[in-house]
């Protein structure tokens, strides 16, 4: 059998031409390239799925504790904690919080930052810059936010407690992922994509409410003050020097702006994230980068080392660097103290029965449950029977449901939500003991759906039918787009396998003439082949200027120069525009097309390559001429 660059673990000394091992994921191959920060990424199961288990995990543990301290014998001492007094004093200004205040409007003014940050990439670089790919979750969003709350207020019409309808609009996104990773599909990766879609829309409607809804009383004058600073945050971009410094100092002031005018001051957060730049990487900044590197590893000293350090983290968005540095301070340490300060809710009797007769509890649970899976899956389903928007391979209707029962997992923001929408302590306690409940029954039911859809997908194994028919508008065809013969190929420009087909596809196709069309899709191997997701990328570029074959073909031809510098050289020899070329380098569009092939081989549970289908069935076994032929021939006298 002829090798291929293959899944799984290669050892040490193990030859490159041998064997090729790799983790089947897309995403940005370590190099200084041209290019946007990281977006959404597919993985699959061996991929991020510990990461993502990880800080739910730790949400999870500390709401058990939480839970735990305030049904201890000791029990006295949780409200004693958080309610104790924090303050701060600076000349006349005197600022006392609870510690539990401290949590709520300092340290989730953190985590809501690192919210607008990914809301502010996405609309800018990430799924919602395609129509057809962000309608569906869009969609779906917004119903899964408008349903949930008529549930409620179907509960909860003409009492106190109808204004806490907030509480069950919003997802968990850390328990989301975390759940998803446990219970869901072994392949979810467009399923993924489509719920943290969901989650982005759903973040900044929740936002929005908050700032609207449950702002009791505002003040002009520090409401005023507080927008000035959000304008000096805008400017901030423009010094050369030291905007971290007055990032922080500015965050600080529009943070006690905020706190001073009445809106709740997390905001300040939001307002700050938005307005924080982001973008790709330009050429110019990169060769700059790779200029002062240079300089100092010639004659290393301090000077040089700043102005590396400097040049390198300037050709990155800020947007990009603080959502680094930032989230896992909040996955690992603001989320779970927040869990700690808020779950701590008192399960004896009395609070049980009250909850169980509560129409806000029941509204909460139903809105949550019932509601977010009712809005978020028949809006989904509705778009399906009509058309309207992109379902690749992959995201069926089944994992919709699955992922939309998951999606009433509402945990954070419904904690949050509670403490501004509800004042009576015990009526809180009812309505914290309804959101723990929801969010147990949500996984429960997601755990159940997917077991359900997963054993009834149809018997034929992984991979072994084309996922996604060919399209002429959108596939890399050579060959008539209605020849009878069809020959597809998952591929990488790194892989050297890939490389020496070449030569016996050409064979092949000189072969059958007319009668075939062969299609090449990528399937970048990055963990082994650490430039090959650039190179796919460059080969669409590429294409936008119509020479994707003679780009692709001076790939395979120069497959160990494949840095970031030859890419561009290579689109220079070819005579592409180049600045039309690097832009669309940088482009969402040129990034989402290779992440398609890619998550349409996950789809399938390929883990090699080249990979090749015969009409739309697998190939399996040698890929020589001889054999290639006969199975064209053998497909062509099959479809007789």
């Amino acid at each position: 059998m002829v090798p291929k660059c293959a899944a799984g673990r290669a050892r040490r000394d193990t030859p490159r031409e041998e064997a090729c091992h790799v983790e089947t994921r897309h995403t940005r191959p370590d190099v200084a390239m041209p290019d946007r920060p990281q977006r959404i990424a597919t993985t699959a199961a061996t991929g991020r799925g510990g990461a993502e288990k990880r800080p739910a995990a730790l949400l999870l543990l500390a709401t058990i504790l939480a839970v735990l301290w305030a049904n201890a014998p000791f029990a006295a001492s949780y409200e004693e904690f958080w309610e104790s007094t924090v303050e701060v004093r600076a000349g006349s200004m005197d600022l006392e919080l609870t510690a539990r205040e401290l949590v709520n409007d300092a340290l989730m003014a953190v985590f809501f930052f690192v919210v607008g940050l990914e809301v502010r990439r996405e609309f800018a670089l990430g799924e919602l810059t395609n129509r057809s790919r962000a309608v569906i979750p869009v969609v779906a969003a917004a119903a899964g936010i408008a349903v949930p709350a008529v549930v409620f207020l179907l509960f909860t019409a003409g009492t106190e407690e109808a204004g806490a309808w907030g509480v069950v609009i919003s997802t968990d996104t850390a328990f989301l992922l975390g759940a998803l990773a446990v219970a869901g599909p072994r392949v979810p990766g467009r399923l993924r994509i489509f719920l943290l879609t969901l989650a982005v829309v759903d973040d900044v409607a929740a936002l929005s409410i908050i700032a609207l809804v449950y702002t009791d009383q505002l003040e002009p004058v520090p409401l005023l003050l507080a927008f000035a600073g959000l304008a000096a945050v805008a400017l901030t971009r423009y010094l050369p020097y030291g905007r971290g410094g007055v990032y922080a100092v500015l965050a600080v002031l529009v943070w006690l702006a905020f706190y001073a005018s009445g809106v709740h001051p997390t905001l300040a957060g939001v307002g700050i994230a938005l307005l924080v730049p982001v973008f790709p990487p330009a050429r110019r900044d990169v060769e700059d980068a790779l200029e002062q590197t240079r300089v100092f590893r010639q004659s290393p000293n301090s000077r040089y080392a700043r102005a590396a350090v400097h040049s390198v983290r300037e050709s990155i968005s800020i947007n990009d660097r603080l959502h680094s540095a930032y989230t896992p301070y909040v996955d690992y340490l603001i989320l779970p103290v927040f869990a700690l300060a808020n779950a701590g809710v008192k399960l004896d009797g009395t609070t049980l029965d009250r909850a169980l007769h509560s129409s806000l509890a029941w509204g909460i649970v139903c809105g949550l449950v019932l509601g977010k899976f009712t809005g978020i899956f028949g809006a989904a389903a509705v778009l399906h029977r009509l058309r309207i928007g992109e379902f690749g391979p992959g995201l069926t209707l089944g994992r919709i449901a699955g992922g939309a029962a998951l999606s009433g997992i509402g945990f954070t923001i419904s904690l949050f939500i509670i403490g501004l929408a509800i004042e009576d302590p015990a009526v809180q306690n009812e309505a914290r003991v309804a959101v723990l409940a929801a969010s147990l029954l949500a996984f429960a039911a997601g755990s159940i759906i997917f077991r359900i859809v997963e054993r009834r997908r149809p018997a034929v194994p992984a991979g072994e039918v084309l996922a996604r028919p060919v399209d002429p508008a959108r596939d890399h065809v050579v060959g008539p787009a209605d020849a009878p013969l069809t020959l597809v190929e998952y591929g990488d420009y790194e892989c050297p396998f890939c490389s020496r087909a070449t030569g016996t596809i050409l064979e092949v196709r000189e072969h059958f003439g007319s009668e075939l069309r062969y299609v090449w899709r990528h399937l970048p191997l990055s963990r082994v082949h650490p430039n090959a997701v650039a190179a796919a990328e460059a080969a669409e570029a590429a294409d936008r200027q119509g020479r994707f074959r003679d780009y692709s073909a001076h790939l395979f031809e120069n497959q160990d120069n494949l840095s970031p510098e030859d890419l561009l050289a290579a689109a220079e020899s070819l005579g592409l525009d180049m600045e039309r070329f690097e832009a669309d380098l940088r482009s969402a569009e040129v990034s989402n097309r290779v992440l398609d092939d890619a998550l349409d081989a996950e789809s399938m549970d390929l883990h090699g390559t080249p990979t090749f289908f015969i009409g739309h069935r697998r190939h399996h076994g040698p890929y020589d001429t001889a054999t290639l032929i006969r199975a064209l021939e053998a497909s062509r006298n099959a479809g007789r």
